[in-house]
């Protein structure tokens, strides 16, 4: 079956996309207002995208003439902190996705801690097994309320069991991430994982020889 976007509803086209880009990793983004009012959001249109600057992306969906608050609170200040989510953490997050109004805190409600960041003012959350910490590199506006934002990474916290600080090397594994899957409330785990090694040239000339 092939599909022309051209004569897609935008419903249809999200329908399409969010149901076979997967899994898609969440980012669970915290930033403040003008006036220092913490926002505590989720994002499923998120990833890394450059190592060099270190760049984040963020998609930022907002309904017709309405900016969500993240937004909004981004291209105010200019920063974020993108918090990975773990199972520990998923229904906390999952509350965090409430249609609150903005001046209400979504960490308190959540039941989470937020943490001093080291370079910008938004919290961290605590209790996330790794957060970045983010000035805003470039935005796209998109449609009639979406924003596009790619933030450059200043900070990094990752909690200590999970990372070998003289080798850097991260156990993924152990932080027990999540990822959001089709449909309104289905989710991915990441502890079945498979390996399947990267094969050079050489060897697979050698293989076919």
């Amino acid at each position: 079956m092939q599909f022309d976007f051209d004569k897609l509803s935008t419903r249809d086209r999200y329908k399409l996309l969010v149901s076979t880009v997967l899994p898609r990793p969440i980012g669970f983004t915290t930033t403040v207002d003008r006036d220092g009012v913490v926002n505590a959001a989720p994002f499923s249109f998120f990833n890394a995208l450059a190592d060099d600057p270190p760049l984040l992306v963020l998609g930022l969906q907002g309904a017709a003439g309405n900016r969500k608050d993240t937004a909004r609170n981004i291209t105010d200040t200019g920063e974020f902190v993108v918090n990975m989510v773990s199972e520990a953490i998923a229904e906390a997050m999952n509350i965090c996705s409430i249609d609150f109004p903005p001046e209400i805190d979504e960490l308190t409600q959540a039941g989470l801690t937020a943490a001093p960041s080291l370079k910008v003012k938004p919290p961290r959350v605590a209790e996330a097994p790794a957060s970045f910490e983010c000035k805003l590199w470039k935005s796209i506006e998109v449609g009639p309320a979406g924003l596009i934002v790619l933030g450059e990474v200043v900070a990094m916290h990752i909690a200590d069991e999970f990372i070998n600080a003289e080798k850097l090397h991260v156990d993924a594994a152990s932080m027990q991430l999540v990822g959001r899957m089709h449909g309104r409330g289905t989710y991915a785990r990441t502890s079945d994982l498979f390996e399947m090694n990267r094969v050079s040239y050489d060897a697979w000339k050698a293989k076919k020889a």
